[in-house]
């Protein structure tokens, strides 16, 4: 049978289907990792100039550029060496063009696109809006106070220190899909990622039950997925799940990326609400230990930067050890 990634419809939120849709999205964070929002509150009108004003700057401002990038040296290095076996294959770059977005770069944005900074500043308000949403409804799913985890990425001081950045990448048509990754697997390092995907060329799979799916293109929706930092915050009853993009022969696949994350600052541990123990005479739904080290978010950034495509359990162990 063809898996698809849930698709929730997010403005049953408000209405007399408020029960289903909180236990949809906790299926879809407990069992997937991965789901797929309709009606999220974004204007469509706004999602198609971001479209536009996206693959235009790619058109204007990066592709040229790609072609002396390092994914295609050395690709091209291993079509002309004799000495390469059929099955080899490229694991140490992506064949991606990426760049960051976040309020304090905004100098370094773009700025040959027409239109690009104003439409990005806009999506950008309105995707952080739609992150502090569904981080509230994670504290309703968990039973945890309301605003939790936003105050535990918040480093439980300032509103502002969580950190929110937009990777805006483009995956080109590659002439040898077999020989390199559009990106490798890895799961995502940080709290709440809300992806606005292409929505023609495939290419972005999840791994569930050992199998990798396609997560399916849905024009206008907005995929979430759970990063490391929510799998501690919950005490691993929801996961991070290892995704990838492969390389496509033909299309260029866009995908804008925003991750709602914790400061560097920020410690990130198990809330102990959901720990049985805290909660000596209530009937909780939990585990009575800890599953995960408390970590500095920071600690973790500096270990994922080096293990990044690796297994993520001996990440959590190496940020204690830096602590």
């Amino acid at each position: 049978t063809l898996m698809a990634i849930p698709v929730i419809d997010f403005s049953k939120l408000d209405g007399e289907e408020r029960g289903k849709t909180l236990a949809q999205i906790a299926n879809g964070c407990e069992e997937w990792g991965f789901f797929q929002l309709i009606n999220h509150g974004i204007s469509e009108e706004l999602l198609e100039r971001v479209k536009n004003v996206a693959s235009e700057c790619y058109k204007v401002e990066r592709e040229p550029n790609f072609k002396n990038s390092k994914p295609v040296k050395l690709l091209n290095e291993l079509l002309e060496s004799k000495s390469s076996s059929d099955d080899q294959k490229i694991e140490t770059v992506d064949w991606e063009d990426v760049f960051l977005l976040t309020d304090d770069n905004d100098n370094d944005w773009p700025s040959k696109t027409h239109g690009f900074k104003e439409i990005m500043k806009e999506y950008r308000a309105e995707i952080k809006k739609l992150a502090i949403k569904v981080m509230d409804v994670m504290d309703e799913n968990l039973g945890l106070p309301k605003g939790y985890i936003n105050k535990a990425f918040n480093g439980g001081e300032d509103k502002n220190a969580a950190f929110f950045g937009t990777k805006v990448s483009h995956y080109p048509p590659c002439p040898h899909p077999e020989k390199v990754n559009g990106l490798r697997a890895h799961t995502d390092a940080g709290g709440v990622i809300l992806l606005f995907q292409d929505d023609e060329v495939n290419g972005l799979q999840i791994l569930k039950d050992g199998v990798w799916i396609d997560v399916q293109p849905l024009k206008n929706s907005i995929v979430i997925n759970v990063g490391d930092q929510i799998e501690v915050l919950s005490n691993g009853k929801y996961k991070s799940v290892w995704h990838r993009v492969l390389a496509m022969p033909d299309g260029n696949r866009r995908s804008i990326a925003s991750f709602y994350n914790p400061s560097l600052k920020a410690t990130i541990e198990p809330a102990q609400e959901l720990l049985v123990n805290g909660n000596i005479g209530k009937e909780v739904e939990g585990d009575s230990e800890t599953k995960y080290p408390k970590i500095v978010f920071g600690d973790y950034m500096s270990v994922y930067a080096e293990q990044k495509f690796q297994p993520k359990e001996p990440r959590f162990q190496a940020a204690v050890k830096a602590m």
